[in-house]
């Protein structure tokens, strides 16, 4: 069986501008949405997990790669999607969380990393050792460094892949992605005034430095399993400001990408762009267009406004009191979201509300403030929310649930809030 994301490539070499959105969450109301979704559509879902939020060690989500593999594939069981249909991808996969460490132990952490995630059957990995370790030299990285530690974690994973298909000889092998040009995982940590789209000539030094690599290595067919490198086409987004894609200014980089027809360029902190944005990077060869703070972002925006009803709509005793709730949970651990909000009292209130990071990410899948969502979506089961009063806090959703798209219910209601984002990626790479 041919994988799906080469099957995306061989469309695209063919003529079509085709491609993929790729969702990069472990919320489980955000993977539920990206399922249904590829069910309604009958579509591959390309879903992902970021190495701080899946680990060996647990990351914040308490998964190692074998949990998130069969929560995702027990999920999609339940809604009915087939297996073939679910592409599980790990992303910013290499010493990430061990930057602090020399070498030698955050790259032997790396290797079981990578191995775990392909043993356990995830099929896109994100190579990513972009970043310096404790006890490398002051200035930039050199590209064969961060080419030599890839190749390295290449090896291991294509280990993983022997004894995986040990077990399991029909399983599907190992797609990678290579290369990264974007702040870590989440967004921008601080505001910017402007944006540098990866210039050409660095591109090429990527390709053209693993290949050699590779060689070296006696890996010179590890070419081959690359499918994309990531870039900075323009695109990013921080608190409350979004850079949204400008053709002409990747113009030259998305021509460079005319000499490699094997691959494609997959984009990063996509999220938030407008649909008719993410169609041109599609086009123009970023035909990977991963997403993650929106749809936590999406779904944190459907919950408040659940809440706004339920405040007019049941007594206040009876209430589930879910932003109190989350804000209560984010005060009482800051460490996921004091170093990325600035500002006065009142800033940092707003932006752990209202960002575009969404840090209230790392918080939603708490007990307690689970337990909040869930009184929320019993209350407004038993108290029914008028169509009018719909209308007024959820246009969106009225209009979904008088045309029959969706049923007049909580969950579903917070699901579309997820899906609204999703589908103007649908519409970018059909």
């Amino acid at each position: 069986m041919k994988h799906p994301l080469r099957e995306m490539i061989d469309r695209r070499r063919a003529g079509e501008k085709c491609g993929i959105p790729s969702y990069c969450t472990a919320n489980g109301l955000a993977l539920e949405a990206a399922l249904l979704r590829a069910k309604a559509l009958n579509r591959p879902v390309l879903i992902e997990a970021t190495a701080n939020q899946v680990n060996q060690f647990g990351g914040y989500t308490g998964m190692v790669p074998a949990d998130f593999y069969r929560l995702v594939l027990d999920m999609a069981g339940r809604l009915g999607v087939p297996e073939r249909q679910v592409i599980l991808a790990g992303d910013h996969l290499g010493p990430l969380t061990w930057q602090n460490e020399p070498e030698a132990t955050a790259m032997e952490k790396a290797e079981t990393l990578v191995y775990e995630f392909v043993r356990a059957g995830f099929t896109k990995i994100h190579l990513d050792t972009s970043m310096k370790l404790a006890d490398d030299p002051e200035g930039p990285l050199a590209t064969q460094v961060v080419a030599r530690r890839g190749i390295r974690l290449y090896r291991a994973c294509m280990q993983a892949y022997d004894a995986l298909r040990a077990e399991k000889p029909d399983a599907l092998r190992p797609v990678f992605v290579i290369g990264s040009e974007v702040p870590i995982p989440g967004g921008a940590q601080e505001a910017e005034d402007s944006l540098s789209v990866t210039k050409p000539e660095a591109f090429r030094d990527t390709v053209d430095t693993y290949k050699r690599c590779f060689a070296e290595a006696g890996l010179a067919q590890g070419w081959n399993d690359v499918i994309a490198i990531v870039v900075q086409p323009g695109v990013e987004f921080g608190d409350d400001q979004v850079f949204l894609y400008s053709r002409e200014n990747a113009k030259a980089l998305c021509a460079a990408l005319g000499d490699y027809p094997e691959i494609v360029f997959e984009g990063h902190s996509s999220d938030y762009q407008t649909a008719e944005c993410l169609k041109q990077m599609a086009e123009d060869g970023i035909a990977i267009l991963k997403v993650g703070p929106a749809l936590t972002y999406g779904l944190r925006e459907a919950l408040f406004a659940l809440s706004c009803m339920e405040a007019e709509l049941v007594p206040p005793q009876e209430r589930a009191w879910f932003p109190e709730v989350l804000e209560q949970a984010m005060l009482a651990k800051p460490d996921n979201w004091q170093k990325h909000y600035h500002g006065d009292a009142k800033a940092t209130w707003l932006a752990r509300r209202y960002s575009f990071s969404d840090r209230a990410r790392y918080y939603i899948n708490l007990p307690e403030v689970q337990a909040a969502i869930d009184k929320l979506f019993d209350n407004l089961t038993r108290y029914d929310i008028p169509m009018n009063m719909l209308h007024q806090y959820m246009p969106r959703q009225f209009d979904a649930v008088r045309s029959g798209e969706i049923e007049k219910n909580p969950r579903a209601l917070a699901l579309y809030g997820i899906m609204l984002f999703m589908q103007d990626y649908e519409y970018a790479t059909k």
